[in-house]
């Protein structure tokens, strides 16, 4: 791939982006619905162990497994 059509691959993929955050609305989560019961909110740590340390053990137990189950030659 050259660097124009690397260039025309990253404008539209961030064009693409910026419109759908653009077509979002989030000020529409703020009305409630009827019959909705939204339940506790999550704590600082709760949200960071969700959001940031799952993703990353995950990441890292997945490498691990496919490090460990590599069938390829390893060249010495």
């Amino acid at each position: 791939m050259d660097k124009k059509n690397a260039m025309r691959a990253g404008a539209v993929a961030a064009g693409t982006t910026l419109m759908m955050l653009l077509m979002s609305s989030p000020a529409l989560a703020l009305t409630r619905d009827a019959g909705d019961d939204p339940g506790q909110g999550l704590s600082v740590m709760e949200t960071v162990g969700l959001y940031v340390v799952a993703p990353i053990a995950l990441f890292v137990i997945i490498t691990g497994l496919v490090m460990i189950f590599d069938k390829s030659k390893k060249n010495a």
